[in-house]
Formats: C-alpha cells, sequence, structure tokens
C-alpha cells in the first residue's frame, strides 16, 4: 500500500504558539490557569492540559466570577472588551492570539475609525470572527458564502474594507471579491487568509486527486478541518474524517491500493504517526 501524508500536514505557526504558551504556563504561574475558549480545536490536547490543572473558560459570565489566576487568550482571539475585563479584574493575561489574527484586528480597527463598514469573510458563529467583530467601531457584515455576497445591498457611496476569517476557503473568497467589484461597490480588500492555510488546502486537494482513498484528521469543531475535508471530498469520493485512529475503525474504512493523510492546523504530530503507522500495519 501507498501512504502519501501531506507535508504541511499538523500544528501550524499560531497553533504550535498558542499550546506552548499554556504549557509554559503550567511550568511557571503561580494560582490557577484558565484559557478563554479551549486553547485549540483538538479534544487530546485540551484533555491533556486539563489534566495539568488549566481550565476553560467559556463565556464572559464565567470570566467575570474570577477572583485571581491567569487567563490565556486562544489562537483565534477575543474581543476588545474581553482583554479588557481581564485586565480590569487584576487577572494576568496571556495574549496567544495568532499573529495572522492580531493584524486583522488591527486592520479592521483602523478602518471602522475611518468609517468604512467591515465586512468578513467568514463563520458567523467562529470564534475568530466574533473577536474581529470585536474590534470594528463601527458597522460590520460577516459574509459567510458567495450567496451572502450576492445578496448585499449598500448604502451610496458606503465605503467597505474586506477582510476575511484566517481559515477561510481561498476560492470562495476570490468569488466574493469578484462579486463585489461587479457591483462597483467602493471596497478595500485584504486577503488575510493564512498563507499555511491556503498551502494546506491547495496541498491537500492535490494529494487527494492521486489516491484511492484519503484520510483528514482534526477535531470536529475545527473549522480548517473541515474545510480540508470539504475539499478532499470533492476529488475524492472515499473521504475519511476522523479525530483519531480509533474513528477510522469505526467508519468501515477502504483503503485500495493508495491511501493519502492531512490534518487540521490543531491536530498534534503524535496523531498524525499514529494514523500513518496503522494504516499501514493493519489494513
Amino acid at each position: 500500500m501507498e501512504i502519501i501524508v501531506a507535508k504541511t500536514a499538523g500544528f501550524c505557526f499560531g497553533v504550535k504558539r498558542a499550546v506552548d504558551k499554556v504549557y509554559e504556563q503550567v511550568e511557571q504561574a503561580e494560582g490557577p490557569i484558565y484559557t478563554y475558549g479551549p486553547i485549540i480545536h483538538n479534544e487530546s490536547v485540551v484533555d491533556d492540559l486539563k489534566k495539568k490543572g488549566v481550565c476553560v473558560i467559556e463565556s464572559e459570565e464565567e470570566l467575570d466570577k474570577l477572583t485571581e489566576g491567569t487567563v490565556i487568550i486562544r489562537s483565534h482571539g477575543v474581543s476588545r472588551e474581553i482583554c479588557q475585563k481581564i485586565e480590569e479584574r487584576g487577572l494576568k493575561l496571556v495574549d496567544a492570539t495568532c499573529p495572522f489574527v492580531k493584524k486583522i484586528h488591527r486592520i479592521v480597527e483602523e478602518k471602522s475609525r475611518e468609517g468604512y463598514t467591515i465586512l468578513i469573510a467568514g463563520n458567523d458563529s467562529h470564534p475568530e470572527v466574533e473577536g474581529i467583530k470585536g474590534w470594528c467601531c463601527g458597522k460590520v457584515l460577516v459574509l459567510e458564502n458567495t450567496a451572502a455576497a450576492e445578496s448585499l445591498r449598500l448604502e451610496p457611496g458606503e465605503k467597505t474594507c474586506l477582510v476575511s476569517q484566517t481559515t477561510f476557503n481561498y476560492k470562495k473568497f476570490q468569488d466574493m471579491v469578484e462579486i463585489l467589484a461587479k457591483r462597483g461597490y467602493n471596497s478595500i480588500v485584504v486577503n488575510t487568509i493564512c498563507s499555511a492555510t491556503h498551502e494546506r488546502q491547495v496541498e491537500a486537494r492535490d494529494v487527494a486527486s492521486k489516491v484511492d482513498s484519503m484520510i483528514v484528521i482534526g477535531g470536529r469543531n475545527s473549522s480548517n478541518t473541515q474545510k480540508l475535508y470539504e475539499i478532499c471530498k470533492s476529488v475524492c469520493e472515499n473521504t475519511y474524517y476522523i479525530q483519531t485512529f480509533e474513528d477510522l475503525q469505526s467508519q468501515n474504512f477502504q483503503s485500495g491500493d493508495s491511501v493519502g493523510i492531512t490534518a487540521g492546523a490543531s491536530t498534534p504530530n503524535t496523531i498524525i504517526e499514529e494514523v500513518h503507522t496503522n494504516v499501514r500495519f493493519k489494513f
């Protein structure tokens, strides 16, 4: 059996940086440690940190109850209001927001102060998008797909600035740009899709087109993994979305003569290696 593992599979820079910061705090911090939301969308990493005493805060209400400790902002980032509240409560703030996401925060803050309506290509309920909205000072709209771009109605002379969730599908973003251009809207376009995300998507499509079966590894709530699955499924019908090797065993996996493996940005190398090894020797 031939097995092709995508070179771009696994932790991206921003995720690795965030996870490393949490483990550093486990070793250094005095008092309780919290992350605002799961540090990454990977259950095995979150469970390991929980065993080491790291608790996950899921809401502002939970944050309001804290009186001491360290709060770590996850790679997705949060709103300006959450950052201010952490500091106002006298808690230690450790910002593990991905630098690429921080760049988006700066762009939307600046442009919204200049009177631009901010358009965000992304999933409105995703924590990264929620955080981006929280740095806007004026009108902000989220475009989840091309249909939303088609139905967009702006006031005459309204200025817009289009940015993107870092893990958004590159082709869909380009389609949105074309739609806005055809409408003649006065728009500034800033492609804020992470280059690593785009490279991962391109390689995933390439690998999937060459194999009989494709395995995509990542957390169920991982936006970038879901997009990888959609891309692979579009060119390789026999595509499987799993979190661990055990998931593959329950899906009646059909390998064929060749298997491709890729993984989302929140997937540890240990899980990728486990799948790689067991696919080779158990199927």
